[in-house]
């Protein structure tokens, strides 16, 4: 008899299917508890890539209990377990079950969002999800958008819209403003748009990370003054490093004042949308051309799972393309490639219609609530800690942070949290990521997972002031050769 694994979803295979895809889920389980509290093991890039490389593809394995162990040695065993309190790098959130048991139809059925004849009633259920979401943005019904892959699509696309409402402009004139701790897919997106690097504007930010209006005044009338066109304004709720939230209102004035495209990139602020607490925060957010939502971030949803979101529907003619094979202009169905960069797309709504539908909105905004709740606290215990230096107090659930003993450089205290940050994950015991502020250099905690305690994050800390300690040579550890290797 064949392995169930190599037969076609099918009626008459049902129960190769289930057995498959119920094998799957019990190895998956089992992987997921046998983690032991630890977010990964460490692996070395070089080791990872000899295990994969080293698959002949060409020679199949013929049954699935092989192919699970293979990835098991090649993935699994090494993967980085988000739902782990003590993984706190990156805008990756644990997931919430809802969304796993969409996963298993979006797969099964494979409906594709282009057309109506590919996928019937998933067509309405991206829909109704577009217009709710614009609903709570404070979109009237003229509103519109489309699900993307994320927050860089999003991105693009609405400056591509940008781009079309300045129609007859001449590409090197025209300019897009973006906060200069802003996403930096605004730039990817002005190279793809054929703008160039120079188009996009970087605006300073103030004492609280945040664009400053004033200085965005300053560079529209620069701008104009110099017979350039002012194309965009990209505000963002929520920057990656800080959680900052631009001051909409103040923003969305300028644009207008000078006809630019005002788009807020919230793939990271999003949820506050539905926020019991803090949906005020988005005050202004409602004055957007567009808005750029990441679901897979604080909606506690699978990646991927975005959308973007336009005020008049009518925009979204800029990427609208017919084809006679595809989405004829008589066409009597209401086609979603229409208004999509892609053409083949998944449901990815179903994850977020499932979880609104089982959880209900409220729950989504509590589990940001608690996180944003706890980035304050552990925030305010570092502060009182004096070989730690904060970047700056957190808006959402991020925390910028650096250990800092006395008595160390610039130079020393990069080489000095490199090291820890690579200890921590050479042992498995922790993951945080590393970025810049102002020329210097940072560990940031990313903190997405609403079960993750202050106990737990203090933790972590505790992990990176005790490698500093011991990298930094202090009389206590006498290791302070261990710098000088790090450097």
């Amino acid at each position: 008899m064949r392995s169930p694994w190599q037969h076609l979803f099918h009626p008459a295979n049902a129960g190769r299917y289930r057995r498959a895809v119920a094998s799957a889920v019990d190895h998956l389980v089992d992987h997921l508890e046998g983690t032991s509290g630890r977010p990964l093991t460490g692996v070395s890039p070089r080791e990872a890539a000899a295990r994969v490389a080293a698959v002949d593809l060409d020679r199949p394995l013929g049954e699935g209990s092989e192919a699970l162990a293979e990835l098991s040695c090649l993935w699994l065993d090494d993967a980085i377990w988000f739902h782990e309190p003590t993984a706190a790098a990156h805008l990756n959130c644990p997931v919430v079950i809802p969304a796993l048991a969409a996963e298993v139809f979006i797969s099964g059925v494979n409906s594709s969002l282009d057309t109506f004849d590919q996928s019937a009633g998933a067509t309405f259920i991206e829909r109704h999800l577009v217009d709710w979401t614009a609903a709570r943005i404070g979109y009237d019904d003229r509103a519109d958008g489309v699900f993307t892959t994320g927050g860089t699509q999003s991105n693009l696309q609405a400056l591509l819209l940008a781009r079309g409402q300045k129609e007859g402009h001449r590409a090197e004139d025209l300019r897009i403003f973006a906060s200069a701790d802003g996403h930096f897919s605004v730039q990817k997106a002005a190279r793809l748009l054929g703008l160039g690097d120079e188009s996009v504007v970087p605006v300073p930010v103030d004492v609280s990370r945040r664009m400053d209006p004033g200085a965005l005044s300053t560079a529209l009338a620069d701008c104009t003054a110099t017979g350039r066109t002012p194309m965009a304004v990209v505000a963002t709720a929520g920057t990656t490093d800080f959680g900052a939230i631009d001051p909409l209102p103040e923003v969305a004035a300028l644009a207008k004042a000078h006809g630019a495209w005002f788009h807020v990139d919230a793939a990271y602020g999003g949820g506050l949308l539905v926020s019991p607490r803090r949906r005020g925060w988005l005050a202004g957010i409602e004055l957007a051309d567009s808005v750029a939502i990441d679901y897979h971030k604080t909606w506690f949803q699978p990646v991927s799972c975005s959308a973007l979101v336009v005020r008049d529907g009518a925009t979204l003619g800029h990427v609208t393309w017919h084809a006679d094979y595809l989405n004829p202009k008589d066409s009597a169905h209401p086609n979603q490639v229409d208004k999509s960069l892609q053409t083949t797309r998944r449901f990815e709504a179903l994850k977020l219609w499932m979880t609104l539908r089982v959880m209900g909105a409220e729950a989504i905004g509590e589990h940001l609530d608690t996180v944003i709740d706890l980035a304050d606290a552990v925030a305010a215990e570092l502060t009182a800690m004096p070989d730690i230096d904060v970047a700056a107090a957190p808006r959402l659930s991020t925390i910028v942070f650096r250990c800092s003993p006395p008595g160390h450089d610039e130079a020393a205290l990069t080489a000095l949290n490199a090291a820890i940050r690579a200890e921590l994950f050479d042992d498995g015991r922790a993951l945080v990521a590393a970025t810049r502020v102002d020329g210097r250099s940072y560990l940031k905690l990313t903190l997405l997972n609403p079960v993750a305690t202050v106990d737990d994050i203090l933790g972590v800390v505790a992990m990176v002031r005790e490698a500093g300690e011991r990298l930094a040579g202090s009389p206590a550890s006498g290791r302070g050769d261990r710098l000088a290797v790090a450097r």
